[in-house]
């Protein structure tokens, strides 16, 4: 069993197969070392905006799990989570009502996973963006960018 492996098995994560593309686009592209992952959602039939019809817990649950849709990319592109050299950004994009102001706790579920995961080497730069609307009415896309070996 892979390091990062044991890991996810300590913090009671399994991760799913990655979900296919939604559109005519990769899940993920290597190019000189970097790997830029598509944005992916949490897996969850809810639908709807933080702030109206989501608190900000339950927005850093979906970003925690939208962040397991992101490393199922990695580790079905890649083969194996330790070969992640370092998670470089995160980037969330929070489905919110013009009035809402947390969107930045809410990214802190996937970063808080990121570290949980990997340690140090899960320590990132990241950004997050309140949207009037995103894809299928989902509560957040997350995108992400890792350092990983060739």
């Amino acid at each position: 069993m892979s390091r990062i492996d044991a890991r996810l098995q300590e913090l009671g994560i399994t991760l799913p197969r990655s979900s296919a593309p939604a559109g005519k686009y990769a899940n993920a592209v290597i190019v000189n070392g970097m790997m830029y992952v598509s944005g992916k959602g949490p897996k969850t039939e809810e639908r709807g905006k933080l702030g109206t019809k989501f608190s900000t817990e339950q927005g850093y649950d979906f970003a925690r799990d939208a962040g397991i849709e992101v490393l199922a990319v990695v580790r079905d592109v890649l083969g194996s989570l330790d070969r992640v050299k370092q998670v470089v950004k995160i980037q969330g994009f929070i489905n919110a009502s013009a009035s809402y102001q947390e969107h930045h706790m809410v990214l802190n579920g996937c970063s808080d996973l990121m570290l949980d995961v990997f340690g140090e080497k899960g320590i990132h730069a990241r950004s997050v963006l309140g949207a009037v609307s995103v894809r299928d009415h989902l509560p957040l896309i997350i995108d992400s960018i890792f350092h990983v070996e060739a």
